[in-house]
């Protein structure tokens, strides 16, 4: 956009607290390679669009916005002249994307002092020269160091992530380890029985009987039904009484084994029936065996399908195998997070999943959507440990108008109303000296609003804190992560 031309006079330009230790002759190069525009109230220029221009307001009012989401939310109004904004960054050339960090709008007819972009660079080059080397030095050192601590931040939480993966891989792997060692033990034990049964007076057609039952047994395994604690007792005590009743050896030890494999007293009523009474105790024993072999290798199923899972689960966090840039279902992303931090979260703190599974797929950065879910479910349950009582952890997703809402709920201490607007700052922390950077929550409000033009609120009291996170339904693929930046 563009305002009417005014005439410029130098010494107006000379009072404004940015020119004002310039020599006449500068002031005389400002005037003849700037201009001075008058703009009616309406926009200036856009966020986004190529920064073509330094802008010094003369007088005036003028507003600046930035966009989050969908909306353009304003972040300073003044009247103060001398107030500047545009490509305060042209002196750095190429090496930075030179486009509008904000968005700039006057509400009554005000005037502006305009110097292009690349004379704003030469003059600056020339009479600063100090200056720009300091300023470029500043510039570059900054994100330098963001980026070191940054990666920092994703080490620290990587190693957090680490830990409990090892601790999760572990846990199932070593049941595995122990029921393959058991079953090793239970299956020499059967042969042996086998053995001992098949070695006796026993008709072929007996034999045979067993070996149905065995099978069928097996099958009832498979099929047991879920007990409650005193369904299961009253059921081991019926049997437990069956077995003594028919003189089987230790009953107590055998009959939580049937009832857990879904065995009751018809059940062993059908086998006496189908054997000889002086077979009966090592018939009974050869199925404990076999009831034994297999729940552990039901065991081994469970714990090597746990590990399968967590290992599908690091894969999808780390999306090692996916596009950078591509439609994510984002409960995919909050399940696999949530599972790869289970072991820090730990049992004292409960995990609701309020999911509105009707939601899209939505265009993202899945791996840094997941840097900022392991940031803020990090943060809440590092909240919640500070209470020193167990709590509850609610992920909520549901649709607000045209963006997508992932909710963070906690029922941690809250964030004390004085730090409230510093959480997102970089390098601001609450956490001990070692624990913590103080750049989750920046590199998050980067993720989602530079890079997604998403947004984060949150909203605090003791006992309910959340993070809400918008992302757009729709959205062009993103430009980059550009830092906020407002000059007036």
């Amino acid at each position: 956009m563009s305002g009417t031309p005014v005439p410029c006079s130098p010494a107006e330009i000379g009072s404004l607290f940015l020119f004002e230790k310039l020599s006449d002759d500068q002031l005389g190069r400002l005037c003849s390679e700037g201009r001075v525009e008058r703009f009616e109230p309406g926009p200036v220029y856009a966020e986004g669009d190529p920064a073509t221009c330094f802008y010094v307001m003369v007088e005036g009012t003028v507003v600046l916005s930035r966009r989050v989401g969908a909306e353009d939310v304003e972040v300073t109004r003044t009247s103060q002249p001398g107030v500047y904004a545009g490509a305060m960054q042209a002196y750095l050339g190429d090496r930075v994307r030179q486009v509008y960090n904000n968005s700039m709008r006057v509400t009554e007819p005000t005037r502006f002092f305009v110097l292009p972009a690349e004379t704003f660079a030469a003059v600056m080059q020339e009479w600063f020269p100090m200056a720009v080397h300091l300023l470029e030095g500043l510039f570059f050192g900054s994100k330098a160091t963001q980026r070191t601590i940054g990666q920092r931040e994703r080490l620290l939480a990587l190693g957090s992530l680490s830990a409990g993966l090892t601790h999760e891989l572990n846990n199932p792997a070593a049941a595995a380890v122990r029921a393959t060692a058991t079953l090793r033990e239970r299956v020499a034990k059967m042969r042996h029985k086998l053995a001992v049964i098949s070695s006796g007076p026993y008709p072929r057609e007996v034999l045979a009987g067993l070996i149905e039952i065995q099978e069928r047994t097996a099958e009832r395994v498979g099929k047991a039904p879920a007990l409650s604690p005193l369904e299961a007792a009253d059921r081991e005590d019926a049997l437990t009484d069956w077995l003594d009743d028919h003189d089987i050896p230790e009953g107590w030890r055998i009959a939580p084994t049937f009832v857990q494999a879904g065995l009751d007293v018809d059940w062993l009523e059908q086998v006496a029936a189908a054997v000889e009474e002086d077979i009966l105790p090592g018939a009974i024993g050869w199925l404990n065996y076999t009831v034994e072999t297999e729940l552990l290798m039901d065991e081994i199923e469970d714990s090597t399908t746990r590990i399968s899972h967590l290992v599908d689960a690091a894969k999808q966090y780390s999306q090692l195998d996916r596009a950078p840039y591509r439609v994510a279902d984002v409960h995919e992303l909050l399940d696999s997070t949530l599972l790869m931090l289970s072991g820090k979260i730990g049992k004292d703190i409960e995990v609701v999943k309020d999911y509105d599974r009707t939601l899209p797929g939505i265009p993202a950065y899945p791996a840094e959507l997941n840097q900022v879910w392991t940031n803020l479910i990090d943060n809440a349950v590092a909240a919640i440990h500070d209470t020193g009582t167990p709590g509850t952890l609610t992920v909520r997703t549901a649709r607000e108008n045209d963006r997508l809402l992932v909710e963070f709920r906690d029922t941690g201490p809250g964030v004390p109303p004085e730090i409230r607007d510093r959480i997102f700052d970089p390098f601001f922390t609450t956490k001990p000296v070692g624990q913590g950077t103080g750049l989750g929550l920046d590199i998050s409000w980067r993720i989602v609003v530079n890079k997604h033009h998403g947004g984060i609120e949150v909203d605090s009291r003791p006992g309910d804190t959340r993070f809400r996170v918008l992302l757009p339904l729709t959205a062009a693929e993103p430009e980059g992560d550009t830092p906020p930046q407002e000059a007036a």
